[in-house]
């Protein structure tokens, strides 16, 4: 908050830190332009942290006739393979298919309205066939994706052979996962921090800093209208800032913050999508390290794949309130569950096996009539300009597997209103900590016994590359630059690790740390001893006395049980 405070003025203000608004970021610092970002909440809290962790050409939304989406998608998914290797993944998906020639006659309505005609029509053998061939057609990338394959039930049933037994085929193609978008969003950032250092244009970002309004007057006598007034939500101090153009990435609040700045609009008409994460080595075992990506007895189109040692389970899609909380809820949990019993029919599963559930609002534009899972995914940008005020953009929808694109493109319209010309382009430029990243097992290998020491076995150090990518090299220097030791209550973490989060991360509150610096909630892994252990080394860095410390504690437990449906007993701080 200090940089924008002590700086009060930038020629473009980014409201909204999630990976569309952050690789915006990136890539205006980039081009040299003096840019800040604030984001209410942490970074990547809300919708970006919120996805099925997909990074995907969406194969669906052929059938909504979005094939200039699909071409971009599929060309930026194998992009990101390639320039954030360390968190982005191939991941091979199976489609079970349960019929032959079902849904024929129900697709063309559905792909020239956009709706359900009646009960919904099962997609059989051809259809999936034909959109998988046309998928190949997009995403390829010159050979380097396998072709997609099918298989008869035999065959099917002996690759996965815990699969319902009344298949009659299964279709696998390749796609790709991010197991850390958090990370990933973070990684991001901190490219544009850098650029902006090096380029001495000052791009700075912040966290839990909130718009509060845009008008005459602002927090200070004599701000020129046009001025934004901003909150640090960590103090409730208020002060103006201003920028020649603003630039709206909120999601599924951009309605909201173009309100909070004295201009209606109604852009925007998200879907509530909520998840589920199971230990349950029996399902995980039955997925054979695959995503089975299927559709659900109400056509909706739902997934179950493995991440580590979890599996995740989702999701729904319903029209939701931005202005309202976003939970899973109870009927949500057991449509997960009838779910996984469609494609897995003798594996049972109960609600202590689930050691994590969130929920986002995806940042979709205004749909009226239209059936939610028909809404387009693609992006576009508002432009408003008001005598004597900044110019606005606003975002409106956008998804994971074409952030960078979409930044590029915003980037641009950026440029224009600013008169000036794009100098870098991000196309090639490897993110954060995948630059140099090990591209083999063997490399892998090599690179941790390489950053292996004292004290630092090669569990550890692979924990720290799987976190960190290639930047795990910068930890690494910062650990052993003084006395450390791991956490009592987990192995994953140290003090010094901590110490460098609080330093360079711009942790906010300790379940920033819980849930986006680690995956400790998500794999359901915090406890009262972590949560307090935590707390006090955070304390140092961060400037918590005992009190704040203790307020810390309880609002992790309040987040992590309101929000996330983990219950945490905490031990006396």
């Amino acid at each position: 908050m200090q940089r924008l405070k002590d700086r009060p003025h930038a020629q473009v203000l980014i409201i909204g830190g999630g990976i569309n608004g952050v690789g915006t970021f990136r890539d205006l610092a980039l081009q040299g332009v003096d840019v800040a970002l604030v984001e209410r909440g942490d970074y990547c809290q809300g919708a970006s942290g919120a996805s099925s962790h997909m990074i995907h050409g969406g194969i669906r939304y052929l059938e909504n006739g979005e094939f200039r989406l699909v071409q971009e998608s599929v060309v930026e998914r194998n992009r990101l393979l390639r320039i954030a290797p360390h968190y982005v993944k191939p991941l091979q998906t199976t489609i079970p298919i349960f019929s032959t020639f079902s849904g024929i006659l129900a697709a063309p309505l559905r792909f020239l309205t956009h709706k359900q005609q009646g009960a919904p029509k099962e997609r059989g053998a051809f259809l999936i066939k034909v959109g998988l061939s046309l998928y190949d057609f997009f995403s390829r990338d010159g050979g380097t994706v396998p072709r997609h394959q099918f298989r008869g039930r035999k065959r099917a049933l002996a690759e996965l052979p815990r699969l319902h037994p009344g298949i009659k085929y299964a279709a696998t193609y390749f796609d790709a996962s991010v197991h850390n978008p958090e990370r990933l969003t973070l990684d991001v950032l901190q490219d544009g921090e850098k650029a902006g250092a090096a380029g001495g244009n000052g791009a700075r970002a912040s966290n839990y800093l909130s718009l509060v309004s845009m008008g005459d007057g602002g927090a200070q006598a004599g701000a020129k209208a046009g001025t934004v007034q901003l909150r640090d939500e960590l103090t409730g101090e208020v002060f103006d800032f201003s920028a020649d153009v603003v630039v709206n990435t909120t999601g599924a609040w951009v309605d909201l913050t173009n309100q909070a700045m004295g201009a209606a609009s109604a852009f925007m008409g998200g879907t509530k999508g909520s998840h589920i994460v199971l230990d349950h080595p029996e399902l995980l075992d039955a997925c054979q390290g695959r995503e089975i990506f299927f559709e659900h007895t109400d056509g909706r189109i739902v997934l179950i794949y493995p991440m580590g040692d979890r599996v995740l389970v989702g999701t729904t899609d319903i029209d939701a309130d931005p202005s309202e909380d976003t939970v899973c809820t109870d009927a949500e949990i057991e449509y997960f569950f009838d779910l996984i019993g469609h494609v897995f029919p003798d594996i049972t599963v109960d609600k202590d096996q689930i050691v994590y559930t969130f929920s986002g609002i995806r940042p979709l534009p205004r749909h009226d009539a239209t059936q939610p899972g028909f809404v387009s995914r693609d992006y576009r940008i508002e432009r408003r300009g008001d005598a004597g005020g900044p110019v606005v953009l606003s975002l409106v929808g956008g998804k994971w597997t074409t952030f960078r694109a979409l930044s590029e493109h915003l980037s641009n319209d950026v440029l224009a209103e600013l008169g000036s010309q794009r100098k870098v382009s991000t196309a090639k430029l490897a993110i954060g900590g995948g630059a140099d990243f090990p591209a083999t097992e063997d490399g892998v290998q090599r690179w941790i016994k390489a950053h292996m020491a004292a004290g630092r076995d090669a569990d550890r150090t692979a924990g720290l590359l799987t976190r960190y990518g290639t930047r795990a090299a910068d930890v690494i220097a910062f650990l052993d630059e003084g006395p450390d030791a791991p956490l009592h209550s987990t192995r994953e973490l140290s003090v010094r690790e901590l110490e460098f989060m609080a330093r360079n991360e711009q942790i906010g509150h300790l379940v920033d740390v819980l849930i986006r610096r680690t995956s400790l909630a998500f794999r359901g892994l915090v406890t009262g001893e972590l949560l307090n252990e935590v707390a006090e080394i955070l304390s140092g860095p961060l400037g918590w006395d005992a009190a704040a410390r203790a307020a810390e504690i309880d609002h992790a437990q309040e987040v992590l049980r309101r929000f996330h449906g983990v219950q945490v007993h905490s031990l006396v701080a």
